[in-house]
């Protein structure tokens, strides 16, 4: 199983990214989708995360700013990312916990993360 990030780059304040996180593999059922951000020097931290059935979950620090979406017939995860300040510098990892084809649990697997920055 694979997941491979994009969308991550340079932007100024206030500007918009769209990042996005495809699974891939012998997959079965993906649960929770979501994406983490770890600042240099900072814990890695929720920023948002979605159920099977849409229902999310988010940072209050990201609420009103970013939104995150799913294409399950895709087994993508989107991140929409607006009014970007500073304190969003991050590298932004996505996150899915899914069920292996021919297995009876649920993992978590992790993207390689993709770098924001947010910079005039």
């Amino acid at each position: 199983v694979q997941l491979v990030e994009s969308g991550g780059g340079l932007v100024q304040p206030g500007g918009s990214l769209r990042l996005s996180c495809a699974a891939s593999g012998r997959i079965f059922r993906i649960n929770t989708m979501g994406w983490y951000r770890q600042a240099p020097g900072k814990q890695r931290e929720l920023v948002a995360r979605i159920g099977s059935g849409g229902l999310t979950d988010s940072a209050d620090s990201v609420k009103g700013r970013f939104t995150i979406s799913r294409d399950n017939a895709k087994n993508t995860v989107y991140l929409q990312m607006n009014s970007l300040n500073s304190e969003d510098t991050a590298t932004y990892y996505c996150n899915a916990n899914l069920r292996k084809t021919g297995s009876s649990w649920y993992t978590d697997y992790w993207g390689q993360g993709t770098q924001v920055t947010v910079s005039s």
